[in-house]
This record gives structure tokens, C-alpha cells and sequence, in this order.
């Protein structure tokens, strides 16, 4: 029988579009110590963080982050150069083994160190497309327009996913509060407007999981995880059909997607929400993205964490007895993740 794991607690920054004067250890360290006061958990049995070393320019820029955390006496730590879900799925597996009971993860992320577009140009292929210098808006707009042409969207579409996004922000105080979009915008690229791009921010999240009766001690309502999944598509953009995402429909299935009441989608452009709404089988009566999302809250590294964070939070406050949380990463929505929360753990 798979061990029963749940997230406990959960807590994030209030994220900006620009963190002046903070370092990204000075933004971690609030909410790590918040968490541990939280749960009353000072040191875990596994930590494990996400981040980027491009943001920083510096290798190894994840190690400086535990003079936040606390690493004496010594402690059992890994990282991922990735969005934090993928640490939390690594800490899942972690807890599995059935030698500790706790887990902390984190991500953190201060975009605003540089040209974030250009740093993300570097993810692509080194021999045929990064060359070429597209930026990840570029791309996004492509499989915007395909995605579109498939299934016959239009750009008052994008619109109401921008608008409803932007409206539940605003009743986020962790969010940014943007005004509603503005329907004759210049484009950024065509068929992309300003207002279909999530604003990266920086920030942090953490997030606390825990097993079986350990979990039950430290919340009142764990929101125990049922399922969780994540796969990738072809790196090659041309080798994939980027108008769907065969990716996250593999992950949602296996992760036990069907019937959940809320989803927290890590969708970064206006058009990746009806991509990953049809991949899941997400209908009218599932709600999505009622914390706002990325698009108003999109802190790299931090976001797709902050996702299953937002979904478990649901849980943990009665609100919903099933829910999911997605991460993306890569461009066009290349790797996913799906984790599945829901208040009671199956048999």
C-alpha cells in the first residue's frame, strides 16, 4: 500500500514585479521561518528547493538559499534547476522510502535581476533554435496561433481568461492587482497582447509535506496527495503538435484528474489555460485559478509550487474536497506536472 502523503502547510511572499534591496536569501528567509512556526517543525526530515542559476549568474546560486533554511547541524538537501513542483514531486518520492516523516520544499526566483527573456532563450535547443534567438513570447505566440486555428478560438477568448484572471487576483493579497485588460492594446506578437502575458514577479513559496499520523499532527485538514504525475514532450518545437498538450493529458490521467472541483493551472500566457483545460478534462462546473494564477502572480521557479500550494489551500480551509495543482515547464508547455489533492486519502 503507497504511504500516505500530504501537504500540511503551505506559505508564499507577496510577489512583485520587483524586489528592490532584497537579495533572494533576505525574500526566502521570511517565509521559511514562517513555516516552521507554523507546523512547529524547526528541522525536516528532507528539504529540497528549485530555483534557477541563470536569474543569479552564478553557479551554484541554490547553495547560498540554505543560510535560510539553517544547514548545521547537518541536514538531508537536495535541489532542482527547476520549477519547485518538480522539488516537491522529489520530496514525494523522498518520503515514500518510509525512514522520515516531514519534508520542506521551496522556490524562490528574482527575475528582475535581468533580461528574463534572454535567459530563457537559453533553455532551448543549443544547436538549431537557441542560434536563432526567439524569445519565449515569440514561441508562445506561435502555439497561440496554432492552438486557435485548431480549435477556433478567438481573441476575445484570451481576453476572458485575462479578465477573470485579473478579477480573482485582486481579491489575492499575495497577488499583483492589475486593472482589467484593454481590449485594443498593440500586440506584443501577434495574436499575444500585453494583457494574454503573465508579469513575472519575484518571490518565494514553501511548502510543508508530511506522512500518515505525522501529517493529522500538524493539520487539522491535510490535503493528502491521491495522484501525481508529470511527463514531457519533445524538446524539437517542430517535432511536437503544439496546439495540444499530449503531456499533461498523460499526467492529469495518471494523476487521477477526473472530478476535481478546483485546478490551479501554471498557465503563463492566456492561451496555455484552454490548452491545459482540454488536456485535463476541465468543465464549466471545475473552477479554475481562483487565486488569479500566474498571469498575476508568475514567480519564476516558484509558480507551479505556488499552484499546488493555492489548490491544497482549498483543503486545508473545507472549501473543496478535490482539487489539482499543475506546473509547467520549458517552452510551449514542453514538461508537465499534476498533483492531485484531495481531503481524505483513498482507502
Amino acid at each position: 500500500m503507497t504511504r500516505e502523503i500530504a501537504v500540511v502547510a503551505f506559505v508564499q511572499t507577496r510577489h512583485k514585479t520587483r524586489e528592490d534591496g532584497l537579495s533572494e536569501v533576505e525574500m526566502l528567509a521570511p517565509v521559511i521561518t514562517e513555516i516552521k512556526e507554523r507546523t512547529g517543525v524547526n528541522r525536516f526530515g528532507f528539504t529540497c528547493s528549485g530555483s534557477c542559476d541563470y536569474l543569479a549568474g552564478t553557479p551554484f546560486a541554490f547553495v547560498q538559499a540554505l543560510d535560510a533554511v539553517g544547514a548545521w547541524p547537518p541536514i538531508s538537501e537536495s535541489h532542482v534547476e527547476m520549477d519547485a513542483a518538480w522539488a516537491l514531486y522529489e520530496a514525494y518520492v523522498r518520503l515514500l522510502h518510509d525512514d522520515i516523516d516531514t519534508a520542506l520544499v521551496y522556490g524562490f526566483g528574482k527575475p528582475s535581476q535581468g533580461d528574463f527573456r534572454e535567459v530563457m532563450t537559453q533553455q532551448l535547443d543549443p544547436y538549431y533554435l537557441a542560434p536563432l534567438g526567439p524569445d519565449q513570447v515569440s514561441l508562445a505566440a506561435l502555439q497561440a496561433r496554432a492552438h486557435m486555428e485548431r480549435a477556433g478560438a478567438k481573441e476575445d477568448d484570451l481576453r476572458a481568461v485575462a479578465a477573470r484572471s485579473r478579477a480573482a487576483g485582486r481579491d489575492n493579497p499575495f497577488a499583483l492587482h492589475l486593472d482589467d485588460p484593454v481590449p485594443d492594446e498593440d500586440y506584443e506578437v501577434a495574436p499575444l497582447r500585453p494583457y494574454d502575458i503573465a508579469p513575472t514577479t519575484d518571490g518565494a513559496a514553501a511548502i510543508v509535506l508530511a506522512a500518515g499520523d505525522k501529517a493529522r499532527e500538524l493539520c487539522e485538514r491535510p490535503a493528502w496527495i491521491t495522484g501525481i504525475d508529470h511527463r514531457a514532450d519533445a524538446h524539437g518545437l517542430g517535432a511536437r503538435d503544439l496546439s495540444r498538450s499530449e503531456s499533461t493529458r498523460v499526467a492529469g490521467e495518471r494523476a487521477g484528474a477526473r472530478g476535481v472541483e478546483v485546478a490551479e493551472l501554471h498557465a503563463q500566457f492566456t492561451h496555455e489555460e484552454l490548452i491545459l483545460r482540454e488536456a485535463l478534462g476541465l468543465g464549466d462546473d471545475v473552477t479554475v485559478n481562483p487565486s488569479g494564477g500566474a498571469m498575476t502572480a508568475n514567480t519564476v521557479m516558484a509558480a507551479g509550487l505556488v499552484r499546488i500550494g493555492e489548490a491544497a489551500a482549498r483543503i486545508h480551509d473545507g472549501t473543496a474536497g478535490k482539487v489539482l495543482g499543475h506546473a509547467s515547464s520549458g517552452p510551449c508547455l514542453q514538461q508537465n506536472l499534476v498533483c492531485v489533492m484531495e481531503g481524505e486519502p483513498r482507502g
